[in-house]
Formats: structure tokens, C-alpha cells, sequence
């Protein structure tokens, strides 16, 4: 199953090459997950006054109806936002995903072991 990502702006012109980087880049990063959906905001904060206000925002649905991860990185740079954001949506993925697999609620009893106490 193909991983579906939906890519909106808000603010800046979104060009051919720059969905092109945001796919490559998410797919990537994510194309391990089985997500089946990502949604991607790009948007510049501030307009033409500049700064530090290209922020990137993705949102991962994550399969068999478990929790959405939502990521969101503000540079000065909208490629760096894009890195940023994608490397920080994979770890929080995979932290997700562990979490699933790895995490039972039962508690752990210890045993101590018996003593020899016939010196």
C-alpha cells in the first residue's frame, strides 16, 4: 500500500520541486511505518517581514487505528523546517510503535533467592 501524503501552504508558493522534496523527504524518512497517510502544513508565519517563521507541520496517521503523531518545526529555512520536522516525526513514530509492541501492563514480580542458612 502506497504511503498517501497530502501536502497544504499557507503563505508561500508551493512549487512543483518543493512538493517534490516533501515527498521524497517524507518517504524517506517514514516509508518504513506502513503509515497510510500523511498530512504536511507549510506556511511562512510572518509574510515578507522575515525571520524565523517557516514552520512545517505532519501529521502521521499511524495504522490499526492507534494514536496520530503530530510534529511541528519552525526555521528560518522552509527545507530545514522540512528536515527537522521529518526527522523528528520519524523518532517519534518509532517511539510509538515500540511503545505498542513492547509495553504490558502486568507488573513484574521479583523472587528472591532462597538463603542457605545451615552454616
Amino acid at each position: 500500500m502506497a504511503m498517501q501524503i497530502d501536502i497544504q501552504s499557507n503563505g508561500l508558493v508551493l512549487t512543483d520541486s518543493l512538493r517534490a522534496y516533501v515527498k521524497r523527504r517524507l518517504q524517506f524518512a517514514l516509508g518504513w511505518a506502513l503509515t497510510r497517510r500523511l498530512v504536511v502544513w507549510l506556511s511562512d508565519i510572518n509574510g515578507p517581514r522575515g525571520g524565523r517563521d517557516k514552520r512545517c507541520k505532519i501529521q502521521v496517521s499511524l495504522p490499526n487505528g492507534r494514536k496520530t503523531v503530530l510534529i511541528e518545526d519552525t526555521e528560518e529555512d522552509l527545507y530545514a523546517a522540512i528536515d527537522r520536522a521529518a526527522e523528528r516525526a520519524d523518532r517519534a513514530v518509532s517511539r510509538q510503535l515500540a511503545r505498542r509492541r513492547g509495553f504490558t501492563h502486568e507488573k513484574l514480580v521479583t523472587v528472591e533467592p532462597e538463603r542457605d542458612d545451615e552454616r
